[in-house]
């Protein structure tokens, strides 16, 4: 069975309330790294990350598009409203994040995981933002974590049409330090105790391994200094909020998140953090080593 972050521990993160994450991620409730460029509000850069992803996986137009960890459901709506999508597919295993996404009869969300999803047919496309940091724990052995990304993979290489593609987007272990190093410091121990529990993210030589046979990497970004940015806003909008962050949820977790904002931007500004942009083409079923 893989590994990763269990169904309470992701719980406990995503259900805190809806209203809350309202005040500093915007209306749209998308909560991973934007898609910056000069001249953006939050709003504009965060729909120009998701028209990057349905455009890398090829999703315009297709019948049948998956979201692995679809979140509020931004993604999902973007899919049928704006890029004529028949049926749009998303996973969660957040109650609290699957009661908001919008209620569209092309739109079906289901809270399970990737493991356990079995799909009718095969999807023509798929897309996963900020789900896959949470597919190995700290506790878990290297060999514990690459069999845990394997089986990701080789699950999304089983459900997707041979022509199509995968977009993925996840925060991982830069290069700036070691490792070993990133695991023994205070903010990976605070991130992974007390705001993302059973949580492990990637380094990108986790990735390059773990698509061997599956897929290969048809286009790969390092856009850190753009989640640095949304880190910023994002603490911005929260501190400009955050009487009414507190009402809603209390001045403890207030100052968590605080805390959290404040060590990821630390973390993605001196690459520390990366943040990939991975697009996927799956092995040929045919293919044969010469």
């Amino acid at each position: 069975m893989p590994s990763g972050a269990s169904a309470g521990a992701i719980r406990r993160h995503y259900d805190v309330s809806p209203a809350f994450y309202r005040l500093w991620l915007g209306e749209g409730l998308v909560y991973s790294a934007a898609l910056w460029e000069a001249g953006d509000s939050l709003e504009s850069a965060q729909r120009r990350k998701i028209d990057y992803h349905i455009a890398e996986a090829g999703a315009s137009k297709k019948q049948r598009v998956l979201d692995i960890g679809c979140g509020w459901g931004a993604l999902l709506s973007r899919l049928v409203e704006h890029h004529g999508v028949e049926k749009a597919v998303g996973l969660t295993l957040s109650p609290s994040q699957a009661g908001c996404v919008a209620r569209d009869p092309r739109i079906e969300v289901r809270l399970e995981s990737w493991a356990d999803h079995r799909p009718s047919d095969r999807y023509d496309s798929i897309v996963s933002i900020g789900a896959f940091e949470h597919f190995a724990r700290v506790e878990d052995s290297e060999e514990q974590k690459a069999a845990s990304y394997a089986e990701f993979f080789r699950k999304c290489r089983g459900i997707l049409r041979p022509e199509g593609r995968l977009s993925l987007q996840t925060f991982a272990y830069g290069s700036a330090r070691r490792r070993a190093d990133a695991l023994s410091s205070e903010s990976t121990r605070f991130l992974a105790e007390e705001i993302f529990p059973e949580t492990d993210p990637p380094r990108l030589a986790n990735i390059a391994e773990a698509i061997e046979g599956s897929f290969e990497i048809v286009r790969l970004r390092n856009d850190r200094l753009d989640y640095a940015r949304t880190c910023r806003e994002w603490m911005n909008r929260l501190r400009e909020n955050r009487a009414a962050a507190v009402a809603e949820v209390g001045e403890e977790t207030v100052s968590k998140y605080e805390r959290y904002l404040t060590y990821s931007y630390i973390g993605f500004r001196t690459g520390r953090l990366d943040l990939y942009r991975l697009t996927l083409a799956p092995i040929p079923e045919t293919w044969k080593p010469s």
